[in-house]
């Protein structure tokens, strides 16, 4: 056990985690170098395309110093912010954490906010300072940020550089020096923390461990904690490249477990896993539940489909635990899912693995947050769905999420970034200049204003170099109005949304400039129209197809065409009443992007 190291790597995007991973695992020989490529842990096509880390991934590695062998078992985390449920799952599994830092850009706010998350844990940071070898790299200033920041010692940041390799064998001795080995007690009841499971279609599900206490061997009858279900350990081994089988397993080790489960809800990420014989007395504790921040419904392109969407939504809920979702359904749009997400990129790239790994076209309707409803008699309600809103008459008050963001950005761009904020609700709490250059600007804003276009804005404004961090605050009450849209008279609900009333009016003249683009035109007027309750407050037509039914009166009396003419109408008049208008899906989406 005192040869084992657990660590993590975290970072802000693009910080260089996953290219270092490469790198640490070259050098102890995990991967040969025919099996080496670009992120060679990222093993989703999607992470590689995007140049992002989407899931955490956890690998082990051999390494020799003065004659002792070490287990070195590292698990590479994402650096986007809408996945640092991910981190915090990593950094329960772990003793120790690199914190990069880009020489090149400095702190950033995930820095921080992962940094704040491993100090939680009690673990040992080692700071280390990549791509030195890049022209732009100011390594002096940086690392002043470094010791500002954590209070350590200029000697014991570590430069390094993922490119070329340099500075990785001083970062190997490091892990060795200065992580803790894991401390349990190896002939304790079993107890060891689920931090991850994969779907295998041959072999069932596949749960990701690390022992706390006590040892498991193969074959043992296990039970899960929390789920009371008991199965036997087919396999158990450690996580190299591939899966590699081993007799048994002891603490301060991380493994996997087969054991035939097929059914996704026996798995439970955070869960404890026991022996059955002779079970531990507690459950892991200090793993926290997510929370999800933006809601939004998926619903099968065509209804028939809904019960492979289950399926394919629960089969991806083992891979990302993150994803929190309940059956709905929507006059507009039939049966289908209200899921939870963490974030904006959270849902697109949910969405993106549901068309690449399952053939599943969705429909995503306007993503939203919870907020909850005070009726003027009885219980408060928390509400996820705008269309679930009472009628504004019984309603007292409507309280919304609120979060505290931080911004981290170059001096020269607070103005615009004050300004962004300002628009969006924001109440500036605090300004700190870190250096003579950087500015962190703590924000308290609405989370409904944040979900939609914020962050792509605030890359603009700061021309990309603003990095953007948040937390869930409290709830505040707010003057929120339902804006509903109605198409000929008839509400659409999936467009429905909950939104201030100073940006009621704007928003519902936006949205129906943006429908009179998308809809097609049909033999008959179509009327969009924005309302907040009964009360219209924005309206667009989108004009009828013409026909000429004059074009055979050539020459005559003109009461032959004007009764040709009122024929027409009452025939379009007709239709009208009894034609249907399809919306097409770049519609739903497209109100997403208005501006």
């Amino acid at each position: 056990m005192n040869n084992i190291r657990n660590f993590c790597i975290i970072a802000h995007i693009d910080h260089g985690k996953s290219t270092l991973a490469d790198r640490l695992l070259q050098q102890t020989g995990t991967v040969s170098d025919r099996q080496l490529q670009e992120q060679t842990l990222d093993d989703m096509d999607l992470e590689r395309e995007r140049g992002i880390t989407i899931k955490s991934h956890a690998i082990q590695m051999k390494y020799t110093r003065d004659g002792q062998e070490y287990v070195l078992n590292l698990i590479d985390t994402p650096g986007h912010v809408d996945f640092s449920y991910e981190v915090s799952r990593s950094i329960a599994a772990c003793e120790g954490a690199l914190l990069i830092v880009d020489a090149t850009q400095g702190i950033e706010a995930q820095t921080i906010s992962n940094l704040y998350l491993a100090i939680e844990h009690d673990l040992e940071i080692i700071p280390v300072l990549n791509k030195m070898d890049l022209p732009s790299a100011d390594p002096e200033e940086v690392m002043d940020q470094i010791v500002d920041l954590i209070g350590c010692d200029v000697e014991d940041i570590l430069p390094a550089s993922g490119k070329t390799g340099l500075g990785v064998d001083k970062l190997l001795e490091a892990i060795v020096d200065r992580v803790p080995a894991p401390k349990g007690d190896n002939s304790a009841p079993l107890q060891a923390m689920v931090f991850d499971s994969v779907f295998n279609s041959f072999r069932g599900i596949i749960a990701y461990f690390r022992v706390l206490n006590g040892e498991i061997k193969k074959g043992d009858r296990v039970r899960f904690f929390n789920t009371g279900r008991e199965y036997n350990a087919d396999e158990i081994g450690v996580l190299g490249l591939d899966l590699i089988p081993e007799k048994s397993l002891g603490t301060g080790s991380v493994g996997y477990i087969i054991s035939g489960i097929k059914d996704a809800k026996e798995v439970k990420v955070g869960d404890t896993l026991t022996l059955a014989a002779s079970p531990c007395e507690e459950a892991v504790q200090g793993f926290e539940d997510v929370k999800p921040m933006v809601f939004a419904g998926i619903y099968p392109v065509d209804t028939e489909d809904y019960e492979e969407l289950r399926y394919s939504m629960e089969k991806l809920q083992l891979n990302d635990a993150s994803l929190v979702f309940e059956p709905e359904s929507s006059a507009a749009l039939g049966f289908g899912f209200r899921c939870g997400f963490l974030g904006m990129l959270h849902m697109e790239i949910v969405q993106e693995r549901l068309e690449r790994e399952f053939n599943m076209i969705v429909i995503t309707t306007v993503p939203n947050v919870s907020y909850i409803c005070h009726p003027k008699k009885g219980e408060p309600l928390v509400i996820n769905n705008p269309s679930e809103l009472p009628d504004p008459s019984k309603l007292d008050h409507v309280e919304e999420p609120f979060i505290k963001a931080q911004i981290i950005t170059k001096a020269e761009y607070v103005g615009s970034i004050m300004t962004l904020c300002i628009s969006k609700r924001g109440v500036l709490h605090n300004q700190v200049y870190l250096t003579s250059d950087r500015v962190e600007l703590s924000f308290s804003m609405p989370l409904g204003e944040i979900v939609f276009d914020f962050y792509d804005k605030l890359k603009s404004v700061s021309r990309g170099y603003a990095s953007f961090d948040y937390f869930p605050e409290d709830y505040q009450p707010s003057q929120l109005v339902k804006l509903d849209i109605l198409i000929n008279g008839d509400q659409v609900d999936a467009l429905s949304a909950l939104v201030h009333r100073s940006n009621a009016f704007e928003l519902g003249k936006k949205i129906c400039a943006k429908l009179k683009e998308l809809i097609p035109r049909q033999q008959f007027m179509i009327a969009l129209q924005a309302a907040i309750g009964a009360k219209i407050i924005a309206r667009e037509t989108i004009k009828p197809v013409r026909k000429d039914v004059t074009a055979k009166c050539y020459g005559g009396d003109i009461t032959r065409k004007r009764k040709l003419l009122e024929k027409q109408k009452k025939g379009k008049k007709r239709m009208r009443q009894v034609g249907s208008v399809e919306v097409p899906q770049e519609a739903f989406l497209a109100v997403l992007k208005l501006d």
